[in-house]
């Protein structure tokens, strides 16, 4: 970071940044004195016993914000993860910044995952980092490598999104921005190296999510319906002359259109709420724990 830093001021300066995310600082104690930047407030995981590596996030100090401690594991990873409070009326938004090295151990890789994990439960998840996944094909979401594949898994998991299009150095794409929530994160765009580095710097504009953002998933109420009348509109329809000389496919046609008539006056609807509101109407318990067992079955035969 020591080369960038010149540049990182004027940059932020003429753009007006409220974050700035930084992957592979390799600070340590003797930078305490040069790394704060006026107007920010700076957080920052330096690697214990070497410099290589490590992540920091300059947070506008107008922003009420605060650092998350998720998932604290033993086994050490270089992630950071910050609450920025919501303005009135939108929710806050958590931000984490990740940097995975080409060579990280699968114990680190799953302590990184189980805070992904709690940090994507929240409403609003920007994630941006070095993941050095190069295999990984995004468009159809596939990779070579075990550890690729597995962090596929985490993204799948937890209905992530990537949103980076472009490769971000050398061809491929090793920086990426995910987030929980579509339409959170637009206008990304690559501006070029900071300094020496010869990773592109990524940027994109986050759009404060609402504070209660209600579901426009709407589901049968099952619980209030009147089966009674249900059944009794059904029986007044003259079945054996109304399908009279109709084909399989017609008869369908005419069947359906009553029930969906029963059905519209005799149970109401409502709309999905809480963690489940994302997930669609038939993925229910027994899919979920059938996925989770091909998942884990597939893991098994890559060992």
């Amino acid at each position: 970071m020591g080369n960038k830093q010149e540049e990182l001021d004027p940059c932020e300066r003429l753009q007006g940044y409220d974050l700035i995310g930084i992957m592979e600082t390799w600070w340590d104690g003797s930078y305490d004195w040069s790394v704060g930047m006026e107007g920010y407030r700076l957080f920052r995981k330096d690697r214990q016993g070497r410099r290589e590596g490590c992540v920091a996030l300059y947070v506008n100090d107008q922003l009420e914000c605060m650092e998350l401690c998720l998932m604290m594991d033993k086994e050490p990873n270089e992630s950071l993860w910050v609450r920025i409070k919501g303005r009135a009326g939108t929710g806050d938004i958590i931000v984490g910044v990740c940097y995975r090295s080409p060579d990280q151990e699968d114990r680190a890789d799953e302590a990184l995952y189980r805070q992904i994990g709690a940090a994507s439960c929240s409403q609003a998840l920007v994630l941006m980092g070095d993941f050095n996944h190069p295999n990984i094909c995004w468009r159809d979401n596939t990779a070579g490598h075990k550890q690729s594949r597995r962090f596929l898994e985490c993204v799948d998991d937890n209905f992530l999104l990537q949103v980076i299009e472009e490769p971000t150095r050398r061809g491929a794409m090793l920086d990426l921005v995910l987030t929980n929530k579509e339409g959170l994160v637009e206008n990304v765009k690559l501006k070029g190296g900071l300094g020496c580095s010869d990773h592109e710097m990524v940027e994109f504009k986050i759009l404060r999510a609402a504070r209660r953002a209600h579901s426009k998933l709407a589901t049968l109420d099952f619980r209030r319906a009147d089966f009674g009348l249900f059944r009794d509109l059904l029986g007044r329809v003259p079945w054996d002359t109304a399908l009279e000389g109709r084909g399989a496919q017609e008869s369908w046609l005419i069947f359906k259109d009553h029930l969906l008539q029963a059905q519209e006056r005799c149970i109401p609807t409502k709309r999905k709420s809480g963690k489940n509101a994302r997930r669609p109407a038939w993925m229910k318990k027994e899919l979920l724990d059938k996925l989770k067992h091909k998942k884990e079955a597939y893991r098994g035969k890559d060992r």
